[in-house]
């Protein structure tokens, strides 16, 4: 009991210390007061505090080095993924729900992509490069590895990068979805990625949002 007692105040000394950056509106490389004055002002112990801090200290969030002391940092997402990666499959994370949050996120940001894709080529040109390199995939994790740089490419391309940190985390808890395609799919998946970048090069973004819709609730089909 001693032991769920120090989680639940180290939990709550961690909220606290994230609501102190909010609300000062501090950003990364803003210094934080000193362990003794942060503890004083959130009523919280010098032990806490530093359990608490270690645990943002993971995430990227808060950042310790001596002879600075403690300052906001950038939030690691490369971090935050292989962490939930391991914790997805002990989740009970609703399927229909993961391909419902995809399909907002990615048909959301196709009006962005349309746009972007006229005032930059490369755009286009990374998509089909990346469609090229589905055709000549042998195995299920080449495969798997392409798909998840396609739709991330595609995030990424609408400029709005904050949804490509959500896109990377949906793909986390995504990945046994992509496990079970078996290899007669592969080519229904690599014509759908094909039809939707030309879509998207020609303007056609009723199209495109059609397309991508399809090809991302076709994982409905492997649903349990």
């Amino acid at each position: 009991m001693q032991t769920l007692r120090r989680s639940k105040v180290r939990d709550q000394a961690t909220e606290q210390i994230k609501q102190y950056i909010v609300e000062r509106k501090l950003v990364p490389g803003d210094r934080l007061p000193t362990e003794t004055q942060l503890a004083e002002t959130l009523g919280i112990s010098r032990l806490s505090l530093r359990e608490a801090t270690k645990s943002l200290e993971f995430l990227g969030i808060v950042q310790s080095k001596t002879g600075v002391g403690l300052t906001v940092g950038r939030i690691d997402m490369g971090r935050v993924t292989e962490h939930l990666g391991f914790h997805s499959g002990l989740l009970d994370v609703d399927p229909q729900q993961l391909i419902d949050s995809r399909v907002i996120l990615e048909t959301g940001v196709l009006p962005h992509v349309v746009r972007r894709m006229k005032e930059d080529a490369t755009i286009e040109t990374n998509l089909r490069d990346i469609v090229r390199q589905f055709t000549s995939a042998r195995d299920l994790k080449t495969f798997i590895t392409l798909d998840i740089q396609f739709h991330r490419s595609l995030l990424e391309a609408s400029g709005l990068l904050p949804l490509v940190a959500f896109g990377d985390l949906l793909h986390v808890f995504f990945q046994r979805f992509r496990e079970s395609v078996k290899q007669a799919g592969w080519k229904r998946g690599v014509e759908s990625h094909r039809r939707l970048v030309d879509f998207l090069a020609d303007g056609k973004l009723d199209d495109a949002t059609a397309e991508l819709r399809k090809h991302i609730e076709s994982h409905q089909e492997r649903l349990p």
